[in-house]
Parts: structure tokens; C-alpha cells; sequence
């Protein structure tokens, strides 16, 4: 199944900044996670945040509230699942009933511990989950590479970064495509 722009929100797990400097790969997740949050503002997706227990590992990533502004305000959580919390499940759920917004494309950490659990989760919801291997990071490399094994062979459709990009754009000669095509370049 391809995305389809209109159908989908971005999912930001966890993106922390206490968590982050434990992870493996962290630069090029923090690049990879750019990308896509330029790419959703550009093209008016939907963007949910969710931190997993703020008080203890701290709010995310600076760099990524940047480019996330003032309109997108973190979620807190202690479930692991994003599907399990009842603020970001109902938000979830709002997006797929007021804006037939099924499809979720899922960045973040840990892809072997909350990336996992909501993806695994979310279609309980009826949303179909996209996680962006290129985009999810462990502690360890075999955590990861695990997860996304995993979660592929439970029906998780696993892309990266440039497909999301390219399937959200649809075609070449866009004023979209000229501006977000150049962040891959």
C-alpha cells in the first residue's frame, strides 16, 4: 500500500533529549526526523508528539521543537504504546474520524521497546502504521534491526525516508516537489 498524503499524520515517539545521546545513530535519525517534519509542515499533515515520561527523561529534542514550532505541542505518556495512552489515542482517533487520517508514519526511539508497541497497537485504532526504519534507533543496533524485523513480519509496512517523501509528493513539477526534493539532495 502507498501513502497517500491525505491520509496521513506523522507520529513523533519519544524523541527526547535524555534519551537521545544513548541511542545508536543518533545524527543521522536526528537528520532523517527532519526531513519528515519539514516534509509534514510543507504539505499540512498532522504532526502528534508524544515524550515518555517528561519529568524523568526530559522534553524532546531541541533541535526538533524548532522545526516543529509553537502549533505542535508534545504529548506526555507513561505507557510504552502510543496506542494505549488515552490523550494520543484520542488524538489518533480524532485525526481518523474528522479527517479520515488512516495512515501513520512512525519516527522515533526506542524502535525495539514504543515504536514497536505502538506500531503493533495502532491497528487496534484503524490506522495502518509506516515506520521509517531509516528513522527509528535502539541502544543497541540489534535491538533495532530486530524491532523492524519484527514488526515487518507482523504486517508493519517498513519505508524510509526518501519513500515517505516521494509517495506524500505523488509527482515531479510541483512547487512541493522542487522545495522538499531538495532536502534529500
Amino acid at each position: 500500500m502507498l501513502l497517500q498524503r491525505e491520509r496521513c499524520c506523522l507520529l513523533i515517539v519519544d524523541m527526547q533529549e535524555r534519551l537521545l545521546p544513548a541511542m545508536t545513530g543518533t545524527e543521522p535519525l536526528l537528520h532523517q526526523a527532519g526531513i519528515l517534519i519539514r516534509a509534514a509542515k510543507r504539505l499540512d499533515l498532522p504532526i502528534l508528539v508524544s515524550e515518555q515520561y517528561p519529568k524523568g527523561l526530559g522534553h524532546t529534542d531541541p533541535g526538533l521543537r524548532a522545526l516543529l514550532g509553537n502549533e505542535v505541542q508534545p504529548l506526555p505518556k507513561t505507557h510504552f504504546s502510543c496506542a494505549d495512552d488515552p490523550d494520543i489515542r484520542a488524538g489518533l482517533q480524532s485525526l481518523a474520524r474528522e479527517q479520515a487520517r488512516d495512515q501513520a508514519v512512525l519516527v522515533g526511539i526506542e524502535a525495539h521497546v514504543c515504536v514497536l508497541q505502538t506500531a503493533l497497537g495502532l491497528p487496534r485504532l484503524g490506522l495502518a502504521p509506516f515506520v521509517v526504519g531509516d528513522a527509528v534507533a535502539s541502544r543497541r543496533p540489534e535491538s533495532r534491526e530486530m524491532a523492524l524485523d519484527r514488526m515487518a513480519r507482523d504486517g508493519v509496512e517498513i519505508v524510509s525516508t526518501e519513500m515517505v517523501l516521494f509517495e506524500w509528493l505523488g509527482q515531479a513539477g510541483t512547487p512541493e516537489f522542487k522545495e522538499l526534493s531538495a532536502l534529500i539532495r
